[in-house]
């Protein structure tokens, strides 16, 4: 059975660390469609825990920590590719993390991945559209989460227009509605300040248009039901229902006394903030019905799952896409490429290189590493790395870009460890190697040509890599000989001894 037909009954599993809740789901998937086995949630509210120098607190780490052991045990015995774990907003935008990260990844048993706003926006785009019919016509689509708020137009189940906005429910709620209190000033406060951040991207939005308007997330949830609370003949959330919600929050008071059935404890100190965010977003859209819909981050995981276990990676189109838009030459990219992914076979053991990620990082480094070129020939490693550290790329988590901008960036000239040590563990370690391999596979294939290099073996121990050459085709390729000889000088004062071998002697050093 090959993997494509094989993956149609596999188990697949995806942890969304949010700001305000963690989430877990495991589904099979089978005949195209997720059947959802388990589901756990915990509201941990990273968000309201992290101190105005991005520091998370220590009470609240320790609660995350708790959960992911907990969210571990069910994971236990899965397999690595089958599982995804995603931070957003709350992660994203805390600094120091590292230790945190490296201890969540030993509770929960698998790497995390922090996605940016707009990958996030991307995948709860997917995760809604396939839980709505199939039908023409555009869609709006938003998800308030606890540190941000996602907005997304689409049509079917390509996103056309998407943006992550910095307001949440847990921020906005912290920053105006302080230890509960709620007063019509506080609201209209709020309202600006929510205002502020949609005012950007209001144009852009209404010239896309859309002809329903959808929303996901545990807050739109209890939106939703509140207003149908307050209105039983209400179908959906509008400007009229928000009214009602807004006007019961300012008679409260504080929101110990909200008595709205939708509302948990859990969720009551978040709520005027989730309530304020969606007034602005119904005001500054002009929306008169928005329907909430299952479906979120944690479904658009899983169904991209799906389409990396069956071959249709979005991180794919997204390097063949790169490549179309900055003019990389594809032939150069695919004999670097196969030299790379050659060199790396011999190599992957000895050097510890077996995460799948490894080999997929090092093939798409090889296809863009020439894409600085787009920008200027002089320096254009940098260029290239630069633009994958920043570019949005879907379907890419952070960690993933990062990774893929260092290979870029150190393929060539002096090699420097600037920034290695930013990746998440073990790609911090790990990254030199990938470099190394990259660098020598560039210099083999410097000569762009169509005729294949010889057999050239490789043998890893530590940090010393032999490079074994047919006899005599060194001799005939003195070019060669110059740059491995530069390479070994531009490896050395990384710690890597670079050693050629010509047949059973060694003829460069």
């Amino acid at each position: 059975m090959n993997r494509s037909a094989s993956a149609m009954f596999e188990v697949i599993a995806a942890v969304d660390l949010g700001s305000n809740s963690f989430h877990m789901v495991v589904a099979r998937y089978s005949h195209g469609q997720l059947v959802i086995i388990d589901r756990l949630r915990e509201m941990v509210r990273l968000a309201s825990h992290i101190s105005d120098d991005g520091r998370l607190d220590k009470d609240a780490a320790a609660r995350a920590l708790a959960c992911l052991e907990r969210f571990g045990q069910r994971l236990r015995d899965m397999n690595a590719r089958n599982v995804r774990v995603v931070g957003t907003n709350a992660l994203r935008v805390a600094r120091r993390k590292q230790a945190f990260l490296e201890r969540a990844r030993e509770a929960l048993g698998f790497p995390i991945e922090i996605v940016s706003g707009m990958e996030e926006a991307r995948l709860i785009y997917s995760g809604v559209a396939h839980n709505l019919p199939n039908e023409a016509g555009r869609r709006l689509v938003t998800d308030i989460g606890g540190g941000s708020t996602e907005l997304i137009v689409g049509e079917h189940f390509e996103p056309l227009e998407l943006e992550s906005l910095q307001i949440g429910c847990v921020s906005l709620s912290q920053r105006y509605f302080s230890e509960g209190r709620v007063s019509p000033r506080r609201i209209e406060r709020a309202r600006l300040a929510a205002r502020l951040e949609l005012e950007p991207i209001q144009a852009a939005f209404l010239r896309r248009g859309w002809d329903r308007a959808f929303g996901s997330s545990g807050t739109v949830r209890a939106i939703a039901d509140s207003i149908r609370q307050l209105d039983p003949t209400a179908s959906s959330i509008s400007p009229a229902g928000i009214d009602l919600l807004l006007q019961r929050l300012a008679d409260i008071g504080h929101t110990r006394e909200l008595d709205l059935d939708a509302v948990t404890d859990e969720r009551r100190p978040v709520f005027p903030g989730g309530v304020v965010i969606m007034a602005e977003i119904i005001d500054a859209l002009g929306i008169q019905q928005l329907r909430f819909v299952e479906g979120a981050l944690r479904d658009g995981l899983l169904y991209d799952m799906v389409g990396r276990l069956t071959r249709s990676d979005a991180r794919e189109r997204t390097v063949g896409s790169m490549q179309r838009r900055y003019h990389v030459d594809l032939e150069q990219g695919e004999r670097v490429e196969a030299t790379a992914v050659q060199f790396l076979s011999q190599v992957r053991q000895p050097w510890g290189l077996t995460d799948p990620l490894a080999e997929l990082s090092l093939k798409w480094a090889a296809r863009l590493h020439e894409m600085g070129l787009d920008v200027a020939h002089n320096g254009y490693h940098r260029h290239g790395a630069y633009l994958l550290d920043n570019a949005d790329m879907p379907g890419f988590a952070r960690e993933e870009q990062h990774l893929l901008a260092r290979l870029v960036g150190s393929h060539r000239r002096k090699l420097t460890l600037e920034r290695l040590e930013d990746l998440i563990p073990p790609w911090d370690k790990l990254a030199l190697h990938l470099i190394v391999l990259l660098r020598l596979a560039v210099l083999l294939q410097r000569g762009r040509s169509a005729v294949a290099l010889p057999n050239i073996e490789l043998n890893a121990r530590g940090r010393t890599l032999e490079l074994r050459f047919p006899a005599r085709w060194l001799k005939e390729h003195p070019l060669t000989v110059a740059d491995l000889e530069l390479e070994i000088g531009f490896l050395r004062p990384q710690g890597i001894r670079l050693r050629v071998f010509s047949g059973t002697t060694q003829s460069v050093s």
